[in-house]
């Protein structure tokens, strides 16, 4: 089995109902018997992972969409959008996208955010995370999300922020802006130098589009049942989705071939 099994969350670690089955906990502890790093590649801020951290124990830990990056708790990886570029971050937002556009920010310590319905009502993986109207916000973040319905509006975002590297995520009108260059794969770069290892050593498991790159870079790329169409032609392996213990049974497979 190899070094280091990388897994996003959403759609691909996570149930539909954002649990973690004991199923796949008990086979990732087998996992992690046989000396299987495990690691968590997500787009959430940390602050909205606290939930799912405390189960897995992650070795790796990749966040904000590769802007964050911690090794056995310890940061080895940040990349930081100064308190002014936030601030202009969200003032171009605004202008293409209107003033009452939906956003998120993730801070080093915090997620922010300005919905006019409170997710953690439906989501309490939210945890503490802060609900401002941006207009005073003033701090470092690592990533900016924006939910835009029109997609024209959405390549004028993306073309004004050119210091940004953009993603658009499958389950509704969100799009992702962390620094030029920081993505996934980025981070699994910094992964291995921390940990002498290559990505050929690890597995990765993502069910969306800004999984594509980490699922090509690692030496095997495993997409969900449920992943986009897209991650699954890119995909060295396809298993079953994420309702139904599909990473749990892969792995079973892979661990205890006949």
């Amino acid at each position: 089995m190899n070094k280091l099994l990388l897994f996003d969350l959403d759609g691909t670690l996570l149930r539909t109902d954002k649990t973690i089955s004991e199923k796949t906990l008990a086979q990732l502890e087998r996992c992690r018997q046989k000396n299987c790093l495990i690691g968590v590649s997500t787009s959430r801020g940390e602050q909205n992972c606290l939930s799912f951290i405390g189960q897995l124990r992650p070795d790796v830990l990749i966040a904000s969409g590769g802007a964050l990056v911690k090794k056995h708790k310890q940061i080895i990886y940040k990349a930081v959008f100064t308190p002014e570029r936030s601030r202009e971050l969200i003032q171009i937002a605004r202008e293409i996208c209107g003033e009452t556009v939906e956003i998120t920010m993730d801070t080093p310590n915090g997620h922010y955010w300005n919905y006019k319905n409170d997710p953690r009502e439906s989501d309490q993986s939210w945890g503490d995370s802060i609900w401002t109207d941006f207009h005073d916000f003033s701090e470092e973040t690592l990533k900016m999300c924006v939910e835009i319905f029109d997609e024209e509006k959405a390549n004028q975002l993306t073309e004004r922020l050119v210091d940004c590297d953009a993603v658009r995520f499958s389950d509704g009108q969100w799009y992702q802006y962390t620094k030029a260059g920081v993505t996934k794969e980025h981070a699994i770069d910094v992964v291995c130098q921390n940990c002498n290892m290559t990505p050929q050593e690890i597995i990765a498991f993502g069910d969306d589009f800004a999984d594509i790159g980490m699922l090509r870079m690692a030496g095997i790329g495993v997409a969900m049942g449920n992943a986009v169409d897209e991650v699954k032609a890119i995909a060295d392996v396809v298993i079953g989705k994420n309702d139904e213990d599909g990473i749990a049974e892969y792995l079973r497979g892979i661990e205890d071939p006949d």
